[in-house]
Formats: structure tokens, sequence, C-alpha cells
């Protein structure tokens, strides 16, 4: 677990030291997918979603990325609410490949 804590310190300390952009954080759970745009400048998160927020969730082969792509269009129209136009991705302590 230290090696994990390690690399997630890492990524963000990378991405708020170069970057005046609010930063998107994924959270993969085993049940669910949530997903928030954070302004670390103020503090505060600017816009957020979930997949307990999507009425239809279909059910079958590929259910969980077709659900993540759910939770990323409700994100983005969230985000545009906002006017939030472009976001850093903060991949956390898991490695990117995909959902």
């Amino acid at each position: 677990m230290k090696i994990m804590r390690n690399r997630k310190t890492r990524v963000r300390t990378k991405l708020k030291a170069k970057s005046t952009r609010p930063r998107l954080c994924v959270f993969v759970s085993n049940q669910h997918i949530y997903a928030q745009i954070i302004d670390d400048i103020k503090g505060i998160t600017l816009a957020a979603a979930k997949n307990l927020d999507i009425k239809n969730t279909n059910s079958g082969k590929g259910k969980t990325v077709s659900i993540a792509r759910e939770v990323g269009k409700l994100l983005a129209e969230r985000a545009k609410e906002n006017k939030i136009l472009e976001v850093v991705f903060d991949r956390g302590e898991r490695k990117y490949h995909g959902r």
C-alpha cells in the first residue's frame, strides 16, 4: 500500500505544480464510479457525477464501459454549465487503461 500511496502523491504533486486548469479526479470501486472536477487553488469541487445519478443503467455485456461513458457525458454537461472547457486528468494511484 505504501507504493500506491507514493505513486498517488507523486502524480498529484506534478499535476498541481504544472497546471492552472481544474483537476478531473476519477474513483472506481467494485460497484460504482465517481468523477469530480476540483479547483485546487480554491479547494472546492466545481462539478461532480456518479453512476447513481444515471436513471437508465443497462445490463449485460459491456455494462461498466457504457456506464462510465454515461457518467462522463453527465460530468461534461455539468462542467459546461460552470463554463469549464479544459481539465487535467488525475489518474491517482492507478494506471489509466480506458475506463
